[in-house]
Protein backbone atom coordinates (compact mmCIF):
# COMPACT_ATOMS: atom_id res chain seq x y z
CA UNK A 1 0.00 0.00 0.00
CA UNK A 2 1.46 3.34 -0.64
CA UNK A 3 0.77 5.92 2.07
CA UNK A 4 0.02 9.60 0.78
CA UNK A 5 1.77 12.22 2.66
CA UNK A 6 0.81 15.21 0.60
CA UNK A 7 -0.98 18.47 1.35
CA UNK A 8 -4.63 17.45 3.64
CA UNK A 9 -7.49 19.46 2.25
CA UNK A 10 -10.21 17.35 3.50
CA UNK A 11 -11.06 15.73 7.29
CA UNK A 12 -10.16 12.12 7.41
CA UNK A 13 -11.33 10.09 10.40
CA UNK A 14 -12.09 6.56 11.34
CA UNK A 15 -13.14 5.33 15.04
CA UNK A 16 -13.15 1.70 16.27
CA UNK A 17 -14.49 0.24 19.10
CA UNK A 18 -11.46 -1.99 20.83
CA UNK A 19 -11.36 -6.09 19.95
CA UNK A 20 -11.01 -8.01 22.63
CA UNK A 21 -7.35 -9.29 21.47
CA UNK A 22 -6.27 -6.18 21.81
CA UNK A 23 -4.90 -6.43 24.75
CA UNK A 24 -2.82 -3.91 27.07
CA UNK A 25 -2.86 -0.89 24.52
CA UNK A 26 -5.86 -0.32 22.26
CA UNK A 27 -6.09 2.62 19.13
CA UNK A 28 -9.80 3.88 18.84
CA UNK A 29 -9.92 6.63 16.67
CA UNK A 30 -7.14 7.98 13.91
CA UNK A 31 -7.44 10.87 11.41
CA UNK A 32 -6.32 13.67 9.14
CA UNK A 33 -7.21 17.27 7.99
CA UNK A 34 -6.48 20.58 7.89
CA UNK A 35 -7.51 22.65 10.83
CA UNK A 36 -8.73 26.03 10.70
CA UNK A 37 -10.69 26.54 14.21
CA UNK A 38 -9.99 25.57 17.84
CA UNK A 39 -11.02 23.02 20.13
CA UNK A 40 -12.07 24.92 22.92
CA UNK A 41 -12.43 23.76 26.80
CA UNK A 42 -12.89 19.92 25.35
CA UNK A 43 -12.61 16.91 27.76
CA UNK A 44 -11.77 13.39 25.85
CA UNK A 45 -12.67 10.05 27.71
CA UNK A 46 -9.36 9.11 26.40
CA UNK A 47 -5.23 9.63 25.41
CA UNK A 48 -4.48 11.21 22.32
CA UNK A 49 -1.79 12.37 20.75
CA UNK A 50 -1.72 14.83 18.07
CA UNK A 51 0.46 15.82 15.23
CA UNK A 52 0.63 19.42 13.73
CA UNK A 53 3.05 18.67 10.28
CA UNK A 54 2.82 22.27 9.25
CA UNK A 55 1.51 25.70 10.41
CA UNK A 56 1.48 27.47 14.31
CA UNK A 57 -0.96 28.31 16.74
CA UNK A 58 -1.54 27.26 20.24
CA UNK A 59 -2.09 24.37 22.98
CA UNK A 60 -3.48 25.37 26.72
CA UNK A 61 -3.76 22.72 29.47
CA UNK A 62 -4.37 22.93 33.04
CA UNK A 63 -0.73 21.33 33.77
CA UNK A 64 0.89 22.62 31.39
CA UNK A 65 -0.51 26.25 30.39
CA UNK A 66 -0.74 28.01 27.27
CA UNK A 67 2.01 26.86 24.63
CA UNK A 68 3.02 28.16 21.10
CA UNK A 69 2.91 25.46 19.02
CA UNK A 70 4.95 25.56 15.94
CA UNK A 71 4.88 22.61 13.30
CA UNK A 72 6.50 20.01 13.39
CA UNK A 73 5.62 19.18 16.61
CA UNK A 74 3.27 16.97 18.54
CA UNK A 75 1.37 16.93 21.50
CA UNK A 76 -0.71 14.59 24.55
CA UNK A 77 -3.69 15.13 25.22
CA UNK A 78 -4.90 13.17 28.45
CA UNK A 79 -8.48 11.41 29.66
CA UNK A 80 -10.72 14.06 31.56
CA UNK A 81 -8.49 16.68 31.49
CA UNK A 82 -9.68 20.13 29.80
CA UNK A 83 -7.90 21.52 27.08
CA UNK A 84 -7.63 23.68 24.44
CA UNK A 85 -5.74 23.85 21.13
CA UNK A 86 -5.97 25.01 17.14
CA UNK A 87 -4.29 26.88 14.45
CA UNK A 88 -3.81 30.25 13.67
CA UNK A 89 -5.79 31.83 11.11
CA UNK A 90 -3.85 30.24 8.02
CA UNK A 91 -4.76 26.67 9.89
CA UNK A 92 -2.02 23.98 10.25
CA UNK A 93 -1.91 20.18 9.19
CA UNK A 94 -2.76 17.47 11.68
CA UNK A 95 -3.34 13.79 12.23
CA UNK A 96 -4.20 12.61 15.31
CA UNK A 97 -4.84 9.19 17.08
CA UNK A 98 -6.83 8.19 20.00
CA UNK A 99 -5.82 5.27 22.36
CA UNK A 100 -6.82 3.75 25.65
CA UNK A 101 -5.29 0.93 27.68
CA UNK A 102 -3.30 -0.35 30.56
CA UNK A 103 0.30 0.24 28.97
CA UNK A 104 -0.59 3.74 29.18
CA UNK A 105 0.52 3.78 32.69
CA UNK A 106 4.01 2.59 31.93
CA UNK A 107 4.23 5.59 29.14
CA UNK A 108 3.37 7.45 32.36
CA UNK A 109 5.49 5.86 35.20
CA UNK A 110 8.42 5.91 32.70
CA UNK A 111 7.89 9.47 31.81
CA UNK A 112 7.49 9.10 28.26
CA UNK A 113 4.69 10.82 28.32
CA UNK A 114 3.52 13.52 31.12
CA UNK A 115 0.71 16.27 31.80
CA UNK A 116 3.10 18.89 32.51
CA UNK A 117 5.19 18.74 29.18
CA UNK A 118 3.03 17.19 26.88
CA UNK A 119 4.31 19.22 23.87
CA UNK A 120 7.41 17.79 21.86
CA UNK A 121 9.10 19.84 19.40
CA UNK A 122 10.13 17.55 16.24
CA UNK A 123 13.04 17.93 14.48
CA UNK A 124 12.51 14.86 12.44
CA UNK A 125 8.96 14.45 11.29
CA UNK A 126 9.35 11.99 8.28
CA UNK A 127 9.22 8.68 10.43
CA UNK A 128 6.40 9.63 12.60
CA UNK A 129 4.37 10.86 9.56
CA UNK A 130 4.96 7.46 7.95
CA UNK A 131 3.55 6.18 12.06
CA UNK A 132 0.83 7.48 11.68
CA UNK A 133 -0.33 7.34 8.08
CA UNK A 134 0.63 3.15 8.87
CA UNK A 135 -1.21 3.33 12.31
CA UNK A 136 -4.94 5.12 9.86
CA UNK A 137 -4.42 2.13 7.42
CA UNK A 138 -3.98 -0.63 10.20
CA UNK A 139 -6.95 1.30 11.53
CA UNK A 140 -9.45 1.33 8.69
CA UNK A 141 -8.27 -2.80 7.99
CA UNK A 142 -10.42 -3.31 10.88
CA UNK A 143 -9.14 -6.74 11.97
CA UNK A 144 -7.80 -8.42 14.69
CA UNK A 145 -4.13 -8.06 12.66
CA UNK A 146 -4.88 -4.51 11.74
CA UNK A 147 -5.51 -3.50 15.38
CA UNK A 148 -2.63 -5.22 16.91
CA UNK A 149 -0.65 -3.60 14.29
CA UNK A 150 -1.92 -0.24 14.74
CA UNK A 151 -1.12 -0.39 19.01
CA UNK A 152 2.51 -1.69 17.32
CA UNK A 153 2.45 1.65 15.74
CA UNK A 154 1.22 4.19 18.42
CA UNK A 155 3.85 2.70 21.03
CA UNK A 156 6.43 3.31 18.18
CA UNK A 157 4.84 6.89 17.92
CA UNK A 158 5.22 7.01 21.76
CA UNK A 159 8.94 5.49 21.86
CA UNK A 160 9.86 7.75 18.48
CA UNK A 161 8.73 11.19 20.43
CA UNK A 162 10.06 10.69 23.67
CA UNK A 163 13.56 9.78 22.13
CA UNK A 164 13.44 13.24 19.86
CA UNK A 165 12.55 15.05 23.19
CA UNK A 166 15.27 13.49 25.18
CA UNK A 167 17.69 14.15 22.44
CA UNK A 168 16.49 17.88 22.62
CA UNK A 169 17.21 17.72 26.31
CA UNK A 170 20.48 16.31 25.91
CA UNK A 171 21.51 19.26 23.82
CA UNK A 172 19.68 22.11 25.91
CA UNK A 173 21.87 20.57 28.61
CA UNK A 174 24.82 19.26 27.33
CA UNK A 175 24.75 16.06 27.64
CA UNK A 176 25.48 16.29 31.59
CA UNK A 177 22.42 14.05 32.93
CA UNK A 178 23.69 11.44 30.19
CA UNK A 179 27.49 11.45 31.61
CA UNK A 180 26.02 11.24 35.34
CA UNK A 181 24.28 7.93 34.49
CA UNK A 182 26.63 6.66 32.76
CA UNK A 183 29.05 7.37 35.75
CA UNK A 184 26.90 5.95 38.40
CA UNK A 185 26.35 2.63 35.91
CA UNK A 186 30.22 1.73 35.70
CA UNK A 187 30.45 2.24 39.50
CA UNK A 188 27.51 0.70 40.50
CA UNK A 189 29.28 -1.74 42.24
CA UNK A 190 31.24 0.84 44.50
CA UNK A 191 30.15 2.40 47.87
CA UNK A 192 27.37 5.17 46.53
CA UNK A 193 29.00 8.47 47.52
CA UNK A 194 25.95 11.21 46.49
CA UNK A 195 27.60 13.95 47.08
CA UNK A 196 30.70 13.59 45.76
CA UNK A 197 29.40 12.44 42.89
CA UNK A 198 27.33 15.51 43.02
CA UNK A 199 30.03 17.38 43.15
CA UNK A 200 32.16 16.19 40.77
CA UNK A 201 29.01 17.31 38.07
CA UNK A 202 29.25 20.37 39.57
CA UNK A 203 25.87 20.43 41.43
CA UNK A 204 23.64 19.89 44.52
CA UNK A 205 22.94 16.35 45.97
CA UNK A 206 19.43 17.74 45.78
CA UNK A 207 19.77 18.48 41.69
CA UNK A 208 22.14 15.12 41.01
CA UNK A 209 18.80 13.33 42.39
CA UNK A 210 15.82 15.34 40.61
CA UNK A 211 18.06 15.48 37.20
CA UNK A 212 18.74 11.57 38.08
CA UNK A 213 15.09 10.68 38.71
CA UNK A 214 13.71 12.59 35.54
CA UNK A 215 16.26 10.86 33.16
CA UNK A 216 16.04 7.42 34.50
CA UNK A 217 12.53 7.80 36.41
CA UNK A 218 14.69 6.73 39.93
CA UNK A 219 16.75 7.65 42.62
CA UNK A 220 20.66 6.85 42.53
CA UNK A 221 19.93 4.76 45.35
CA UNK A 222 17.67 2.39 43.91
CA UNK A 223 19.28 2.45 40.11
CA UNK A 224 22.57 1.32 41.86
CA UNK A 225 20.89 -1.55 43.20
CA UNK A 226 18.77 -2.39 40.33
CA UNK A 227 22.60 -2.38 38.42
CA UNK A 228 23.49 -4.71 41.57
CA UNK A 229 20.80 -7.49 41.06
CA UNK A 230 21.13 -7.08 37.12
CA UNK A 231 25.04 -8.09 37.79
CA UNK A 232 24.09 -10.73 40.21
CA UNK A 233 21.42 -12.18 37.88
CA UNK A 234 24.16 -12.69 35.56
CA UNK A 235 26.59 -14.43 37.77
CA UNK A 236 23.79 -16.64 38.86
CA UNK A 237 23.11 -17.72 35.62
CA UNK A 238 26.66 -18.29 34.07
CA UNK A 239 28.68 -19.31 37.14
CA UNK A 240 28.88 -21.64 40.02
CA UNK A 241 29.70 -18.92 42.70
CA UNK A 242 28.11 -19.77 45.77
CA UNK A 243 25.20 -17.15 46.69
CA UNK A 244 27.38 -15.05 49.37
CA UNK A 245 30.13 -14.54 47.25
CA UNK A 246 27.56 -13.33 44.20
CA UNK A 247 26.35 -11.32 46.90
CA UNK A 248 30.11 -9.40 47.90
CA UNK A 249 30.48 -9.44 44.19
CA UNK A 250 27.94 -7.42 43.59
CA UNK A 251 29.01 -4.81 46.51
CA UNK A 252 26.62 -6.46 49.17
CA UNK A 253 28.25 -8.06 51.92
CA UNK A 254 25.49 -9.21 54.20
CA UNK A 255 24.30 -12.09 52.42
CA UNK A 256 21.34 -12.48 53.98
CA UNK A 257 20.21 -9.18 53.34
CA UNK A 258 20.94 -9.94 49.46
CA UNK A 259 18.32 -12.48 49.47
CA UNK A 260 15.94 -10.65 50.90
CA UNK A 261 16.34 -7.63 48.26
CA UNK A 262 16.58 -10.28 45.78
CA UNK A 263 13.42 -12.09 46.48
CA UNK A 264 12.01 -8.82 46.53
CA UNK A 265 13.03 -7.64 43.37
CA UNK A 266 12.57 -10.72 41.60
CA UNK A 267 9.90 -12.24 43.02
CA UNK A 268 12.26 -15.87 43.88
CA UNK A 269 15.35 -16.80 45.76
CA UNK A 270 18.68 -16.17 43.75
CA UNK A 271 18.80 -20.00 44.38
CA UNK A 272 15.26 -20.62 42.79
CA UNK A 273 16.39 -18.35 39.88
CA UNK A 274 19.89 -19.82 39.43
CA UNK A 275 17.82 -23.35 39.36
CA UNK A 276 16.08 -21.47 36.54
CA UNK A 277 18.12 -19.87 34.24
CA UNK A 278 21.50 -21.44 35.02
CA UNK A 279 23.41 -22.30 31.45
CA UNK A 280 25.06 -25.85 30.93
Amino acid sequence: MQLDFSLMREADAVYRSPLAAAGGLAVIGSGRQHARHAVKDRKLPSFAAVLVERGQGFLETAAGGRQRVEGPALFWLFPNRLHSYGPDDAGWDERWALFEGSFTRDFLRMRLIGERHPLVRLRQIEEVVRLFARLHADLVDDSHLGQASAALGLHRIVITAARQASAAAGRESEGATGDLVETLRGRSLQPLDLASLAAEHRMSPATLRRKFIAETGMPPKDFQLRARMDHAKQLLATSDEKIETVAAMVGIEDPFYFSRVFREREGCSPREFRMRYKRG
